[in-house]
């Protein structure tokens, strides 16, 4: 009888190790996730206690403060108004690169990465707690947010040595069964277990970190209640803007600035939402009144109409960051009267809500020919969130830095030797009055321009004192006069042109503005820091 010899069984194909390069990848996105996770659990903790507990705002803040005054002009001479933007997506790549260092750490060397969370998260309490009008509880979005990062960094990393392990183990290279707890399964169980765990981690952590973000974005909609408001009318009316105030010239700046044009410069990391009907100013300090105006009483307050051009300290020869808007609000120095500040005060320290603070010259406040506002509407419409909803400060003839406080809370009247304000601490001037400046719009030194007569355009501006004329040169020739554009008083900036007949070639134009106490603008290039740049708008343009 013959017997049948079943053929021998093939041993299983040895499992793939995983490379140690791919466990480097994998521990490092494994930080990130724990980033993920820490973000999402913070936002979600933040919709009880409160949006601003958030960490995303109190550590963006901390980092705007704590950035040396080089580092901030620089974003704003990089950046411009984009500077927030930058700023975010710098942190994130900041963050991103920290994370994944705190994953490999914690592959290699446990428990340093969960230790590097666990400073991070203590980075972040100190961030919310000393923001501006933080409670005691405002610290738990980034106590709980610390501590469920350090456990899914803990998690992800084990199941990636229970992957590694069951692999080496399945290759031969493991002559003991190493002994993980739970049981450790084959390396493909292993390996799939890893990646849907990983996956649905992220997965989930990233649907709860939108939801609370939306949800914390949601629980002040200031742009539903900006809607709602209706601008009463004007007590003071101002003329309407003179015909000849806007030159028909092809890539001039427009006389008046639209609000989603206007610049915006500002430490606010998080535009504030504010609900009016809580707002509330408190006009504070060396006064024999102390003052709280409350958003209906300011709106029954007999309001003025008032034009000006405001610009930014940081503006470059030639820069874009003024605006020139048309705003509605209340005299300060009619509060300040009411307030009765005393005789040895010289400076007001004005508050946002956010926590900026600018000083301001008290003098220039009480002046009766400055119409120094506590403004509520900007071109007819109640001011866009970005620039103050629901008020804000606007004084013609200073640099915002010193005196145009957006979200404004409170006014102290102080001295400025016993109060130094946000960026008097950083390098700046302390009082800012703004400088006589002119920029050439068009032709712009980008585009060919054909011979022939071609208008050379733009603006000047010295907020208060007034532009008295604009010259032109070209190839350093002559000066010659431009025509100065009507204007609805002096503290905006007026319109000019030249019509000059151009040749072929390449040509050099240079700007200069005469205001009107005398003052002509001179060549030397001034940088911004720390009073505002000065020197003349040049552009050299091709002609063919």
């Amino acid at each position: 009888m013959s017997t049948r010899v079943a053929p021998p069984v093939a041993a299983p194909p040895a499992a793939a190790v995983p490379s140690s390069r791919a466990l480097k990848v994998w521990a490092a996105l494994g930080g990130v996730l724990a980033l993920i996770a820490f973000l999402a659990s913070a936002e979600a903790v933040a919709v009880v206690i409160g949006a601003g507990s958030s960490p995303l705002v109190g550590v963006g803040g901390a980092v705007i403060d704590l950035a040396p005054p080089g580092a901030k002009n620089l974003m704003v001479a990089l950046f411009g108004t984009g500077d927030k933007a930058a700023l975010f997506a710098l942190m994130g790549v900041l963050l991103v690169i920290i994370t994944a260092g705190a994953g490999l750490l914690e592959r290699s060397r446990p428990p340093l990465g969960r230790v590097v969370f666990g400073v991070g998260g203590l980075l972040a309490i100190l961030a919310v707690r000393t923001r501006a009008g933080a409670g005691n509880f405002d610290i738990v979005p980034s106590l709980v947010g610390a501590i469920v990062a350090t456990l899914v960094l803990h998690a992800v990393i084990a199941r990636l040595f229970r992957w590694e392990a069951a692999a080496r183990y399945d290759a031969g290279e493991m002559e003991v069964r190493p002994k993980l707890s739970p049981a450790m399964r084959s390396s493909g169980l292993e390996r799939r277990a890893f990646f849907r765990w990983t996956a649905l981690s992220a997965a989930a952590w990233a649907v709860v970190g939108a939801g609370a973000r939306v949800i914390n974005g949601a629980v002040v909609n200031a742009e539903a209640l900006r809607a709602a408001v209706k601008l009463p009318a004007a007590a003071v009316t101002e003329d309407a803007a003179p015909a000849g105030a806007s030159l028909s010239v092809a890539g001039i700046t427009p006389y008046i600035t639209p609000n989603a044009d206007f610049y915006r410069i500002d430490t606010a990391l998080s535009v504030p939402q504010i609900d009016p009907s809580t707002w509330s100013l408190q006009i504070e300090g060396l006064v024999e009144t102390p003052i709280t105006l409350t958003w209906k009483q300011l709106l029954d307050l007999p309001l003025v109409e008032h034009t000006a051009t405001l610009s930014c300290v940081s503006n470059e020869v030639g820069g874009d960051l003024i605006g020139n808007a048309r705003w509605l609000g209340y005299p300060i120095r009619e509060l300040l009267k009411r307030g009765a500040p005393d005789a040895s005060a010289d400076m007001v320290l004005s508050r946002s809500i956010d926590g900026f603070t600018a000083g301001t010259p008290l003098s220039v406040l009480q002046d009766d020919s400055t119409q120094a506002l506590l403004a509520i509407g900007m071109n007819g419409e109640p001011l866009p969130l970005e620039h103050g909803f629901p008020v804000r400060m606007v004084v013609p003839g200073l640099f915002g830095y010193v005196s145009a406080t957006k979200w404004v809370t409170s006014l102290k009247v102080t001295r400025f030797a016993d109060e130094k304000a946000y960026w008097s601490t950083r390098g700046w001037t302390e009082k800012g009055p703004a400088k006589l400046e002119s920029r050439i719009d068009t032709p712009s030194g980008s585009k060919t321009v054909s011979a022939g007569t071609v208008p050379i355009a733009g603006v000047a501006w010295e907020p208060h004192t007034g532009v008295a004329a604009v010259e032109i040169r070209v190839d350093n020739g002559d000066w010659v006069e431009a025509t100065l554009a009507d204007s609805i008083s002096d503290d905006t900036w007026r319109q000019w042109v030249y019509r000059w007949d151009a040749t072929k070639g390449r040509h050099r134009i240079q700007v200069r503005a005469t205001s009107k106490d005398g003052k002509r603008q001179t060549a030397k290039y001034v940088p911004p820091a720390p009073d505002g740049a000065e020197g003349w708008d040049e552009v050299t343009v091709t002609v063919a």
